[in-house]
């Protein structure tokens, strides 16, 4: 028996920057169970991450850690410009063009990009091509007014 395609889901950040964004959709993730890791092409845009998840609501504890820091795999959110999982994630978020690598041990895959960025813009069209060219179940979600909306 084969393992299902990973699912991919693109988020299209109109009125929000990803470190707005992505503190949420990282608790939704530990709601349900999973483990998350955070993949992001810059070192210095990840460390920034870091800090940023530790204060970014006075009433919430969001449990992360550095991929390059002792006991990384038991992170329940990894943060790394790696092409590895070595947390065990679940959902793999891609940050700034990130690149995807293997997704054989993921059930979902989330690319944020900024749609006021025409490079970010082409960057997730051509991967919506290849991914779904690939079998890989895609959902597009663009943010509206009152929350995303699921575009396709």
């Amino acid at each position: 028996m084969t393992a299902a395609p990973c699912e991919i889901w693109f988020y299209h950040l109109e009125r929000s920057s990803a470190e707005q964004v992505l503190p949420e959709l990282l608790e939704k993730t530990l709601g349900r169970g999973w483990k998350a890791l955070v993949r992001g092409g810059d070192p210095a845009r990840i460390n920034a991450l870091d800090a940023h998840l530790w204060t970014f609501r006075d009433d919430s504890f969001l449990p992360h850690g550095l991929a390059e820091e002792p006991l990384a795999e038991r992170q329940p959110v990894l943060l790394s410009t790696a092409l590895d999982n070595p947390n065990g994630g679940d959902a793999l978020f891609l940050l700034d063009g990130a690149e995807p690598g293997d997704l054989s041990g993921f059930a979902r895959c989330i690319l944020l990009f900024d749609g006021r960025d025409e490079e970010a813009l082409r960057l997730a069209r051509g991967r919506w091509k290849a991914f779904k060219g690939a079998g890989h179940p895609v959902s597009y979600w663009q943010q509206a007014e009152r929350g995303w909306e699921k575009k396709a």
